[in-house]
């Protein structure tokens, strides 16, 4: 749960633009853990944004609405689907569902797998893309 919770803590902190990413890097520019770069609370179109279209608990496009219908996606580098970023547990996608083929801390294609795309060791980028409205 508190790894869960470390994911989602580098999710919040995100652009919305294809080349944002989830990583621990704090220092660039494009990375979700980056406050003062992609991860700005200020930032339009910010997950982090309360007001935002993606941020705000409110909105159909956002994250943290447990019943949003159209939450960003996560992909890796290469294309590969891996779950909807969103706070709903009982949604199919959602990362946050751990019965879930994306949200499960043992299924292979999901971030919450301490080995897998979830290790804090990997070197694979994952993309955050909202999907337009």
């Amino acid at each position: 749960m508190r790894f869960l919770l470390g994911v989602l803590l580098v999710v919040l902190f995100s652009s919305l633009s294809y080349g944002q990413f989830l990583d621990l890097n704090r220092y660039d520019e494009n990375s979700l853990s980056n406050p003062y770069g992609a991860g700005s609370p200020y930032r339009q179109d910010g997950l982090m944004n309360p007001y935002s279209r993606y941020g705000s608990p409110y909105s159909d496009y956002s994250w943290t609405n447990p019943y949003a219908t159209s939450p960003p996606r996560i992909y890796t580098r290469s294309g590969r689907y891996l779950g909807e970023l969103s706070s709903n547990p009982y949604a199919s996608d959602s990362t946050s569902n751990p019965y879930g083929r994306y949200g499960s801390p043992f299924s292979t294609d999901s971030i919450n797998n301490p080995y897998g795309y979830g290790s804090p060791y990997s070197t694979q980028r994952l993309y955050v893309r909202p999907r337009r409205y």
